[in-house]
């Protein structure tokens, strides 16, 4: 599995911030809005440590904490390169109410529409992926090239990397604060519960 890597530090600087009605119409988000308890996670697509979360900690999240309405979690992206990116604005092109289950599925799915040499290839994959999730009715094409998504997410990336610090995929910030800990369900629980 080869990934393709691109630096995307010279696109993060001309991008603006963008309003929230355009994040809000794009955002992955799953709770209540009253949830006393707001997580943050910033991840890449293309990250196997992001994979692992969405595996292994996330569904302990949702069924002890999220699905109680004690929180709400937010998906941001943070590419790490441009497969990241693609796959990231496919996932914002999505249906609201598919979004978060198409997500977690390119995670379950991440080394199958990585195996390209090619960034053409890993396209196609993502998009075939897309396909066998039940989704035809998305313009692939269309969505690639949308400038609004890419600069909302690329913007997301500049507001991450001043605001919380953040450099590596996954970071987490709960209720405003980093999470410097070690990224398990154990560490998350212990910090939740101090909050609520």
């Amino acid at each position: 599995m080869k990934k393709i890597y691109i630096s995307i530090l010279f696109i993060l600087f001309s991008v603006n911030s963008f309003s929230n009605e355009i994040v809000n119409k794009y955002e992955i988000k799953e709770g209540l809005n009253d949830a006393k308890v707001k997580i943050y996670v910033f991840e890449s697509l293309t990250c196997p440590h992001c994979a692992t979360f969405h595996k292994e900690v996330y569904p302990e999240l949702k069924k002890n904490y999220i699905d109680k309405g004690i929180v709400k979690i937010y998906f941001k992206s943070f590419p790490l390169d441009l497969a990241g990116l693609n796959a990231a604005k496919i996932t914002h092109c999505v249906k609201e109410n598919e979004r978060i289950s198409f997500l977690h599925h390119l995670y379950e799915n991440q080394e199958k529409w990585l195996d390209g040499s090619t960034i053409d290839e890993i396209n196609k994959n993502i998009e075939n992926i897309l396909i066998d999730f039940g989704i035809k009715d998305l313009d692939f094409k269309k969505c690639l090239l949308d400038t609004e998504i890419e600069d909302m997410i690329l913007s997301e990336r500049i507001d991450a990397a001043k605001k919380y610090k953040v450099k590596s995929t996954p970071t987490v910030v709960i209720n405003e604060k980093k999470f410097d800990k070690t990224l398990d369900y154990k560490n998350l629980k212990k910090a939740i519960e101090k909050l609520i």
